[in-house]
């Protein structure tokens, strides 16, 4: 069985076919999935489909690319919404310097006050890093982010830095783009990190894995990727299957 540990099933992408996509994914041995979102209209779907679905968990939180239009009154909502049973971790935050929509300052306050807040209400931290992850590092090691520690999502940087955050008490998770050829350093990540320290996703509707890549993703795949981890570190996927899952199980303190 498989968690996806990171999925929007609460995007627009979805709205036609979602009971389809949910009977894939658990078709294809996913038991549990995470929805994670990210402003107010994502958070409430999300939040809407924990209460439809036993299987289904949340994640709360601002986007760095819409950080510019986060208000205390949202992070104070973000607060509440945690004391929810099943909300299993403040995000996805971070920092995102690919888009100009949000300075790097209001990001990084943005970012450092949910950190805080995940503190506060003893939550791990998922975080978002595009093109930014010095800033990312410090801002975690200031900010003494190891207190919950969290994942590190859809990784994408060297083994280096997972190092870094797994000192930080953080789990490097892995999606579609470890299948793609030319990732080198997801591949060298799944290879060289030890599966005590690996949580699978997909990210979906976004980084479909190979071969569905270009095409909106889904949760059924993140099977996809635990196999590419099997591959490179020549285990069953079997194996990839039981700890990653068992990670993720007690990284959101899920029984």
């Amino acid at each position: 069985m498989y968690i996806d540990t990171h999925v929007h099933l609460n995007a627009d992408q979805y709205e036609e076919d979602i009971d389809e996509v949910i009977q894939r994914a658990q078709e294809a041995g996913v038991d549990k999935m995470v929805v994670v979102g990210f402003d107010r209209k994502t958070i409430l779907k999300a939040m809407e489909l924990t209460e439809q679905h036993a299987f289904i968990y949340a994640v709360v939180g601002w986007h760095p690319v819409d950080a510019i239009d986060c208000t205390e009154k949202d992070l104070e909502w973000i607060e509440s919404l945690a004391a929810h049973p099943k909300v299993v971790g403040i995000g996805e935050t971070g920092l995102d310097y690919h888009w100009d929509k949000s300075p790097r300052d209001v990001q990084q306050e943005v970012f450092r006050k949910q950190i805080q807040l995940a503190q506060k209400v003893n939550l791990p931290i998922i975080i978002h890093n595009r093109d930014a992850t010095a800033d990312v590092v410090r801002i975690l090691k200031e900010e003494g982010a190891e207190k919950t520690g969290g994942i590190m999502h859809c990784f994408g940087g060297s083994v280096e830095t997972a190092n870094d955050c797994i000192k930080m008490n953080f789990m490097i998770s892995l999606g579609g783009p470890v299948t793609f050829k030319n990732a080198k350093a997801p591949k060298q990540v799944a290879t060289e990190i030890s599966l005590d320290h690996l949580l699978i996703e997909t990210d979906a509707p976004y980084l479909a894995p190979h071969p569905y890549r270009g095409k909106r993703n889904e949760p059924a795949w993140v099977a996809l990727v635990a196999e590419e981890i099997a591959r490179l570190k020549g285990l069953p996927v079997e194996e990839v299957a039981k700890r990653t899952t068992a990670n993720a199980l007690k990284v959101f303190n899920i029984t």
